[in-house]
């Protein structure tokens, strides 16, 4: 009898824990895929900045931190659900392997010659596009595959930070004179219109009934923060202050990436 007790408890807890592994690895792989999208899409914006400031190594830092941030979160993707989420992981390797080292040889070209040909930021922005389409289909195959689903507020603040590093990524592009109409992730929307766009969005998150006190105070703080900007993004085409957008979009990213957080936490 205790024999068989034992023999039990252990195949007990010998089960529980794979069985929690299956549930969180699909919602830890889609945290770090959604953190190495916005790395390898801010990383363009950093090239734009480095050369619209005119080789300012402060943004060659940054592009730095950028790349390793999206190697890093790419590298920490979990085991795949399934054969086509494991086949898009590899073409969204191989893809982000070429695209860092296009950025790579374009830093070194600004560094050596102090500008660089117009034809390789265009592929340089292609393929960006091309590893943000990759990243969207393997995020959706994982939930797929996993039979897992994003609760639908960390989803939209998820979908939030992502809109924010776009018009961010596209103000860097106009700014440093190198074509706004290279960016291919925007559906050929002007900023003016995803600026509209993101404020209806932050409002619709402010009014969701689930918001607890902190997130409703984190969200009061990012539309201070939009508001410093929302003029000059709708009104892109007059002064330029690229360094404000990228400055203050950094901050309202990490503030939405806490309250997707806490929507997470809570939701969960």
């Amino acid at each position: 009898m205790t024999s068989r007790l034992l023999a039990i408890l252990l195949g007990t807890l010998l089960t529980l824990p794979t069985f929690a592994s299956t549930q969180a690895f699909p919602a830890d792989s889609l945290l770090k895929l959604h953190q190495m999208r916005l790395a390898a899409q801010r990383s363009l914006g950093d090239f734009y900045m480095y050369n619209g400031m005119e080789g300012d190594q402060r943004y060659a830092r940054l592009i730095d931190e950028s790349v390793q941030q999206a190697d890093a979160r790419l590298k920490e993707l979990g085991e795949m659900p399934g054969e086509a989420s494991k086949v898009l992981r590899t073409q969204l390797t191989q893809e982000w392997q070429s695209y860092n080292s296009e950025l790579s040889g374009l830093v070194t070209a600004l560094k050596q010659q102090g500008f660089t040909d117009l034809q390789p930021v265009a592929d340089l922005t292609a393929r960006n596009k091309r590893l943000m389409d990759l990243s969207n289909e393997l995020y959706a195959k994982i939930q797929q595959e996993g039979a897992t689903q994003v609760p639908p507020l960390t989803q939209r603040s998820r979908d939030q930070s992502l809109l924010m590093q776009t018009i961010a990524v596209d103000y860097a592009s106009r700014s440093a004179s190198i074509g706004g109409s290279f960016m291919g992730g925007n559906g050929g929307k002007a900023i003016d219109e995803l600026a509209g766009e993101f404020a209806n969005q932050l409002a619709s998150l402010e009014q969701a009934p689930q918001n607890t006190p902190e997130i409703r105070q984190a969200l009061d703080g990012i539309s201070t923060k939009w508001r410093y900007i929302e003029k000059s993004l709708k009104n892109y085409n007059e002064n330029s202050v690229p360094f404000l957008i990228n400055k203050y979009s950094d901050r309202i990213i990490d503030g939405l990436e806490d309250v997707s957080a806490r929507y997470s936490a809570a939701q969960s």
